[in-house]
Protein backbone atom coordinates (compact mmCIF):
# COMPACT_ATOMS: atom_id res chain seq x y z
CA UNK A 1 0.00 0.00 0.00
CA UNK A 2 2.73 1.90 -1.17
CA UNK A 3 1.86 5.75 -1.79
CA UNK A 4 3.47 8.78 -2.85
CA UNK A 5 4.98 11.41 0.09
CA UNK A 6 3.12 14.05 0.53
CA UNK A 7 6.12 16.40 1.04
CA UNK A 8 6.66 19.75 0.36
CA UNK A 9 9.83 20.34 -0.15
CA UNK A 10 13.18 18.79 0.52
CA UNK A 11 16.06 20.48 1.90
CA UNK A 12 19.54 19.89 0.92
CA UNK A 13 20.77 22.33 4.14
CA UNK A 14 24.53 24.03 3.78
CA UNK A 15 27.02 22.08 5.74
CA UNK A 16 26.65 21.88 9.61
CA UNK A 17 29.19 23.92 10.68
CA UNK A 18 27.93 26.77 8.52
CA UNK A 19 24.27 26.67 10.08
CA UNK A 20 24.93 27.56 13.94
CA UNK A 21 22.11 26.67 16.16
CA UNK A 22 20.06 30.30 17.08
CA UNK A 23 19.98 30.40 20.68
CA UNK A 24 22.04 27.26 21.38
CA UNK A 25 23.42 26.76 24.68
CA UNK A 26 26.68 26.21 25.82
CA UNK A 27 27.40 22.44 25.44
CA UNK A 28 29.21 22.24 28.76
CA UNK A 29 26.46 24.26 30.60
CA UNK A 30 25.70 21.70 33.61
CA UNK A 31 23.74 21.46 36.19
CA UNK A 32 23.65 19.28 39.22
CA UNK A 33 20.63 19.47 41.69
CA UNK A 34 20.45 18.08 45.09
CA UNK A 35 18.38 14.63 45.12
CA UNK A 36 19.53 14.04 41.48
CA UNK A 37 21.77 10.82 40.52
CA UNK A 38 22.79 12.87 37.73
CA UNK A 39 24.25 15.72 35.79
CA UNK A 40 22.23 17.65 33.76
CA UNK A 41 24.50 19.04 30.29
CA UNK A 42 22.50 21.37 27.77
CA UNK A 43 23.43 19.75 24.20
CA UNK A 44 21.42 21.84 21.99
CA UNK A 45 17.93 24.09 21.55
CA UNK A 46 15.49 23.08 19.22
CA UNK A 47 11.73 24.37 18.06
CA UNK A 48 9.21 22.07 19.76
CA UNK A 49 11.27 19.09 19.24
CA UNK A 50 9.60 15.61 19.29
CA UNK A 51 12.13 12.60 18.86
CA UNK A 52 15.81 11.71 18.24
CA UNK A 53 17.85 9.05 16.99
CA UNK A 54 21.30 8.25 17.26
CA UNK A 55 23.86 7.41 13.97
CA UNK A 56 26.05 4.83 14.71
CA UNK A 57 28.78 7.99 14.29
CA UNK A 58 26.95 9.59 17.65
CA UNK A 59 25.47 11.61 15.14
CA UNK A 60 22.06 12.50 15.94
CA UNK A 61 18.39 12.95 13.80
CA UNK A 62 16.09 15.46 15.31
CA UNK A 63 11.96 15.92 14.72
CA UNK A 64 10.42 19.12 15.32
CA UNK A 65 6.92 19.55 15.45
CA UNK A 66 6.09 21.89 12.69
CA UNK A 67 8.08 19.27 9.88
CA UNK A 68 11.56 19.54 10.11
CA UNK A 69 14.14 16.57 10.34
CA UNK A 70 17.47 17.72 11.38
CA UNK A 71 20.75 16.03 10.94
CA UNK A 72 23.05 17.20 14.18
CA UNK A 73 26.32 16.77 15.11
CA UNK A 74 27.40 14.62 18.37
CA UNK A 75 28.03 17.67 20.13
CA UNK A 76 25.06 19.48 19.53
CA UNK A 77 27.19 22.76 18.34
CA UNK A 78 25.81 22.16 14.31
CA UNK A 79 22.99 21.26 12.54
CA UNK A 80 21.48 20.78 8.97
CA UNK A 81 18.14 20.55 7.46
CA UNK A 82 17.74 17.68 5.97
CA UNK A 83 14.06 17.66 4.85
CA UNK A 84 11.21 19.73 5.32
CA UNK A 85 7.65 17.99 5.40
CA UNK A 86 4.15 18.60 4.89
CA UNK A 87 2.55 18.20 8.13
CA UNK A 88 -0.45 18.86 10.01
CA UNK A 89 0.48 20.22 13.53
CA UNK A 90 -2.08 21.92 15.06
CA UNK A 91 -3.32 20.10 18.50
CA UNK A 92 -0.86 17.51 19.09
CA UNK A 93 -0.24 16.66 15.29
CA UNK A 94 3.19 17.42 13.76
CA UNK A 95 6.37 15.30 12.54
CA UNK A 96 6.48 12.56 14.84
CA UNK A 97 9.13 9.63 15.36
CA UNK A 98 12.08 8.60 13.91
CA UNK A 99 14.04 5.84 13.70
CA UNK A 100 16.92 3.84 11.91
CA UNK A 101 16.13 0.59 9.78
CA UNK A 102 17.59 -2.41 11.71
CA UNK A 103 19.79 -2.34 8.82
CA UNK A 104 20.71 0.96 8.53
CA UNK A 105 24.71 0.94 7.94
CA UNK A 106 23.95 -0.76 4.68
CA UNK A 107 20.38 0.47 3.83
CA UNK A 108 21.10 4.33 5.18
CA UNK A 109 16.89 3.81 5.19
CA UNK A 110 15.19 6.03 8.03
CA UNK A 111 11.28 5.67 9.41
CA UNK A 112 9.40 8.70 9.94
CA UNK A 113 5.94 9.00 11.33
CA UNK A 114 3.57 12.64 10.87
CA UNK A 115 0.21 13.85 10.95
CA UNK A 116 -1.48 14.46 8.07
CA UNK A 117 -5.05 15.49 6.21
CA UNK A 118 -6.75 13.36 4.21
CA UNK A 119 -10.27 11.81 2.91
CA UNK A 120 -12.42 11.90 6.28
CA UNK A 121 -10.34 14.42 8.77
CA UNK A 122 -6.65 13.53 9.88
CA UNK A 123 -4.20 10.82 10.52
CA UNK A 124 -1.07 9.13 10.98
CA UNK A 125 1.08 8.11 8.33
CA UNK A 126 4.31 5.99 8.46
CA UNK A 127 7.25 6.68 6.06
CA UNK A 128 10.43 5.89 5.14
CA UNK A 129 13.60 7.74 2.87
CA UNK A 130 17.51 7.44 2.63
CA UNK A 131 20.07 9.41 4.44
CA UNK A 132 22.08 10.87 1.63
CA UNK A 133 25.62 11.93 2.62
CA UNK A 134 26.64 12.08 -1.27
CA UNK A 135 27.28 15.67 -1.68
CA UNK A 136 29.70 16.38 1.64
CA UNK A 137 27.78 19.67 3.68
CA UNK A 138 24.72 19.38 2.26
CA UNK A 139 23.20 15.94 3.45
CA UNK A 140 19.51 15.09 2.63
CA UNK A 141 16.75 12.53 2.92
CA UNK A 142 15.92 11.27 -0.24
CA UNK A 143 13.53 8.84 -1.79
CA UNK A 144 10.89 9.63 0.61
CA UNK A 145 7.65 7.20 0.41
CA UNK A 146 4.96 6.72 2.71
CA UNK A 147 4.13 2.96 3.05
CA UNK A 148 1.52 2.71 5.86
CA UNK A 149 -1.60 4.75 7.03
CA UNK A 150 -3.87 4.83 9.91
CA UNK A 151 -7.28 4.08 9.37
CA UNK A 152 -9.95 5.70 9.01
CA UNK A 153 -8.84 9.57 8.97
CA UNK A 154 -11.62 11.18 11.01
CA UNK A 155 -11.42 14.87 12.43
CA UNK A 156 -9.82 16.30 15.01
CA UNK A 157 -6.21 16.83 15.77
CA UNK A 158 -5.40 14.69 18.92
CA UNK A 159 -3.89 11.23 20.22
CA UNK A 160 -2.48 10.55 16.93
CA UNK A 161 0.68 7.97 18.46
CA UNK A 162 3.07 7.50 15.80
CA UNK A 163 5.29 5.37 17.47
CA UNK A 164 7.89 3.16 16.12
CA UNK A 165 10.12 0.12 17.25
CA UNK A 166 11.39 -2.52 15.17
CA UNK A 167 11.40 -6.11 17.09
CA UNK A 168 15.18 -7.51 18.04
CA UNK A 169 15.59 -9.83 14.78
CA UNK A 170 14.78 -6.58 12.64
CA UNK A 171 11.97 -8.82 10.96
CA UNK A 172 9.33 -6.69 11.67
CA UNK A 173 7.87 -3.10 12.65
CA UNK A 174 5.82 -2.06 15.66
CA UNK A 175 3.61 0.77 14.66
CA UNK A 176 1.30 2.50 17.77
CA UNK A 177 -2.16 3.83 16.60
CA UNK A 178 -3.73 6.38 19.17
CA UNK A 179 -7.55 6.29 19.08
CA UNK A 180 -7.56 9.70 18.20
CA UNK A 181 -10.27 10.99 20.95
CA UNK A 182 -12.86 8.88 19.87
CA UNK A 183 -13.19 6.42 22.35
CA UNK A 184 -15.11 3.33 20.43
CA UNK A 185 -12.08 2.88 17.51
CA UNK A 186 -10.10 1.55 20.11
CA UNK A 187 -12.16 -1.67 20.25
CA UNK A 188 -13.46 -1.96 16.43
CA UNK A 189 -11.47 -4.77 15.20
CA UNK A 190 -11.49 -2.82 11.63
CA UNK A 191 -9.61 0.06 12.51
CA UNK A 192 -6.56 0.55 13.01
CA UNK A 193 -7.34 3.40 15.92
CA UNK A 194 -6.39 2.17 19.38
CA UNK A 195 -4.21 -0.28 18.35
CA UNK A 196 -0.44 -1.53 18.10
CA UNK A 197 0.28 -2.87 14.78
CA UNK A 198 3.04 -5.37 13.35
CA UNK A 199 4.12 -4.36 9.87
CA UNK A 200 7.14 -5.51 8.02
CA UNK A 201 9.84 -3.19 7.33
CA UNK A 202 7.69 -2.34 4.08
CA UNK A 203 4.68 -1.02 5.69
CA UNK A 204 2.57 -4.34 4.83
CA UNK A 205 0.57 -6.24 7.74
CA UNK A 206 2.84 -8.64 8.64
CA UNK A 207 1.82 -12.84 8.02
CA UNK A 208 0.45 -14.34 10.86
CA UNK A 209 -0.52 -11.59 13.34
CA UNK A 210 -3.01 -12.90 15.93
CA UNK A 211 -6.46 -11.49 15.00
CA UNK A 212 -6.47 -11.38 11.45
CA UNK A 213 -8.26 -14.71 11.36
CA UNK A 214 -10.63 -13.10 13.35
CA UNK A 215 -11.59 -10.65 11.23
CA UNK A 216 -9.50 -7.44 12.68
CA UNK A 217 -7.70 -5.39 10.34
CA UNK A 218 -4.79 -7.55 9.30
CA UNK A 219 -2.09 -5.27 11.05
CA UNK A 220 -3.09 -5.52 14.49
CA UNK A 221 -1.12 -6.82 17.17
CA UNK A 222 -3.31 -5.76 20.19
CA UNK A 223 -6.16 -2.89 20.79
CA UNK A 224 -8.34 -1.72 23.41
CA UNK A 225 -5.07 1.23 23.80
CA UNK A 226 -5.75 4.89 24.37
CA UNK A 227 -2.52 7.24 23.09
CA UNK A 228 0.67 5.09 22.79
CA UNK A 229 3.15 7.46 23.04
CA UNK A 230 6.02 4.96 23.57
CA UNK A 231 7.13 1.46 22.58
CA UNK A 232 10.20 -0.55 22.85
CA UNK A 233 11.58 -3.80 23.19
CA UNK A 234 13.55 -5.27 26.38
CA UNK A 235 16.63 -7.02 26.41
CA UNK A 236 14.53 -10.19 26.82
CA UNK A 237 12.42 -9.47 23.65
CA UNK A 238 10.01 -8.57 25.66
CA UNK A 239 7.88 -5.51 24.00
CA UNK A 240 6.40 -2.81 26.65
CA UNK A 241 4.18 0.26 25.40
CA UNK A 242 2.88 3.45 27.68
CA UNK A 243 0.31 5.29 26.77
CA UNK A 244 -2.07 8.28 28.35
CA UNK A 245 -4.97 7.39 30.26
CA UNK A 246 -8.21 10.02 30.73
CA UNK A 247 -8.66 11.48 33.77
CA UNK A 248 -6.51 9.45 35.60
CA UNK A 249 -4.97 5.87 34.90
CA UNK A 250 -1.77 6.22 33.25
CA UNK A 251 -0.13 2.91 31.89
CA UNK A 252 2.33 0.79 31.50
CA UNK A 253 1.72 -1.99 29.85
CA UNK A 254 3.55 -5.58 28.64
CA UNK A 255 2.27 -6.06 24.98
CA UNK A 256 1.54 -9.17 24.17
CA UNK A 257 -0.22 -10.54 20.34
CA UNK A 258 -3.69 -10.75 20.30
CA UNK A 259 -5.05 -9.47 24.01
CA UNK A 260 -7.36 -6.59 24.51
CA UNK A 261 -6.08 -3.70 26.92
CA UNK A 262 -9.51 -2.52 27.98
CA UNK A 263 -10.07 0.59 26.50
CA UNK A 264 -12.59 2.82 27.08
CA UNK A 265 -14.44 -0.25 28.13
CA UNK A 266 -11.90 -0.25 31.71
CA UNK A 267 -9.58 2.06 33.08
CA UNK A 268 -7.68 3.89 36.04
CA UNK A 269 -9.12 6.54 35.22
CA UNK A 270 -12.11 8.25 34.52
CA UNK A 271 -13.88 10.26 31.35
CA UNK A 272 -12.78 13.91 31.84
CA UNK A 273 -16.65 14.99 32.11
CA UNK A 274 -17.24 12.88 35.69
CA UNK A 275 -18.47 9.69 34.26
CA UNK A 276 -17.01 7.18 35.64
CA UNK A 277 -14.58 3.93 33.85
CA UNK A 278 -14.79 0.73 35.43
CA UNK A 279 -11.20 -0.13 36.75
CA UNK A 280 -9.51 -3.06 35.42
CA UNK A 281 -10.05 -5.94 37.72
CA UNK A 282 -8.88 -9.50 37.73
CA UNK A 283 -11.15 -11.87 35.40
CA UNK A 284 -12.72 -9.28 33.37
CA UNK A 285 -11.06 -10.29 30.00
CA UNK A 286 -8.84 -7.36 29.50
CA UNK A 287 -4.96 -6.99 30.00
CA UNK A 288 -4.15 -4.77 33.18
CA UNK A 289 -1.42 -2.68 33.04
CA UNK A 290 1.87 -3.51 34.90
CA UNK A 291 1.92 -0.02 36.47
CA UNK A 292 -0.15 3.08 36.30
CA UNK A 293 -0.29 6.24 37.61
CA UNK A 294 -3.21 8.44 39.53
CA UNK A 295 -2.58 11.16 39.59
CA UNK A 296 -0.87 11.28 35.56
CA UNK A 297 2.46 11.45 34.71
CA UNK A 298 1.48 12.06 30.50
CA UNK A 299 4.30 9.85 29.67
CA UNK A 300 5.88 11.03 26.53
CA UNK A 301 8.46 8.69 24.90
CA UNK A 302 9.56 5.50 26.51
CA UNK A 303 13.31 4.08 27.03
CA UNK A 304 14.40 0.97 28.16
CA UNK A 305 18.24 1.33 29.41
CA UNK A 306 21.04 -0.85 28.17
CA UNK A 307 23.88 0.69 29.15
CA UNK A 308 26.77 0.78 31.57
CA UNK A 309 27.22 4.16 32.30
CA UNK A 310 24.57 3.89 34.95
CA UNK A 311 24.87 0.05 35.64
CA UNK A 312 21.80 0.15 38.54
CA UNK A 313 19.82 1.15 36.08
CA UNK A 314 20.41 -1.39 33.77
CA UNK A 315 17.37 -3.02 32.07
CA UNK A 316 14.85 -0.69 33.77
CA UNK A 317 12.17 1.81 31.83
CA UNK A 318 12.17 5.83 31.39
CA UNK A 319 9.53 7.46 30.85
CA UNK A 320 9.15 11.34 29.69
CA UNK A 321 6.75 13.23 31.54
CA UNK A 322 5.17 15.93 30.11
CA UNK A 323 2.30 17.66 32.49
CA UNK A 324 4.42 15.80 35.15
CA UNK A 325 7.84 17.35 33.79
CA UNK A 326 9.49 14.83 35.28
CA UNK A 327 11.72 11.53 34.32
CA UNK A 328 9.96 8.55 35.17
CA UNK A 329 12.24 4.89 35.83
CA UNK A 330 10.30 2.30 36.23
CA UNK A 331 11.77 -1.29 37.65
CA UNK A 332 11.61 -4.41 35.50
CA UNK A 333 11.98 -7.88 36.17
CA UNK A 334 11.21 -10.12 33.75
CA UNK A 335 7.36 -9.47 32.58
CA UNK A 336 6.90 -7.73 36.20
CA UNK A 337 6.86 -4.01 36.92
CA UNK A 338 7.00 -1.48 39.40
CA UNK A 339 7.43 2.51 40.26
CA UNK A 340 10.74 3.19 40.78
CA UNK A 341 12.01 7.08 40.71
CA UNK A 342 10.78 10.27 39.38
CA UNK A 343 12.85 13.19 38.81
CA UNK A 344 11.97 16.90 39.03
CA UNK A 345 12.82 18.19 35.42
CA UNK A 346 11.44 21.82 35.34
CA UNK A 347 10.21 21.32 31.83
CA UNK A 348 7.68 18.66 29.97
CA UNK A 349 9.96 15.89 28.76
CA UNK A 350 8.65 14.51 25.44
CA UNK A 351 11.77 12.20 24.60
CA UNK A 352 14.28 9.59 26.45
CA UNK A 353 16.91 7.82 24.58
CA UNK A 354 20.16 6.16 25.08
CA UNK A 355 23.58 7.16 23.92
CA UNK A 356 26.07 5.67 22.59
CA UNK A 357 27.98 6.03 25.71
CA UNK A 358 25.45 5.42 27.92
CA UNK A 359 24.40 8.79 28.89
CA UNK A 360 20.59 9.02 28.90
CA UNK A 361 19.38 11.75 26.68
CA UNK A 362 15.95 13.83 27.23
CA UNK A 363 14.42 16.37 24.75
CA UNK A 364 12.00 19.17 26.67
CA UNK A 365 9.05 19.47 24.90
CA UNK A 366 8.70 22.99 24.23
CA UNK A 367 6.00 24.93 22.04
CA UNK A 368 5.51 25.65 18.52
CA UNK A 369 7.51 28.40 18.40
CA UNK A 370 9.50 28.09 21.49
CA UNK A 371 12.85 26.50 22.26
CA UNK A 372 13.21 22.95 24.17
CA UNK A 373 16.87 21.77 25.12
CA UNK A 374 18.03 18.72 24.80
CA UNK A 375 20.17 17.31 28.10
CA UNK A 376 22.46 14.77 28.16
CA UNK A 377 22.33 13.11 31.92
CA UNK A 378 25.52 11.36 33.13
CA UNK A 379 26.13 10.22 36.52
CA UNK A 380 26.70 12.31 39.47
CA UNK A 381 30.14 11.79 40.94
Amino acid sequence: MSRSLFVAALLAATACSAEPQAGNAASDSTAATAGKPFVETVVADFDAPWAMTFLPDGRMLVTEKDGRLLLVSADGKARQTIATLTVDSAGQGGLMDVVLAPDFAQSKRVYLSWSTTGAGGKGVVLARGVLDEANPGAAKLSQIQEIFRATPFVEGNGHYSGRIAFSPDGQYLFFTNGERQKFDPAQDPKATLGKVLRLTPDGKPAAGNPLAAKGFHPAVWSYGHRNLLGIAFDAQGNLWEQEMGPKGGDELNLVLPGRNYGYPKVSNGDHYDGRPIPDHAPGDGFEAPKVSWTPVISPGGLMIYSGNLFPQWKGDAFIGGLSSKALVRVDLDGTNARKGDQWDMGARIREVEQGPDGAIYVLEDGAQGSQGRMLRLTPAR
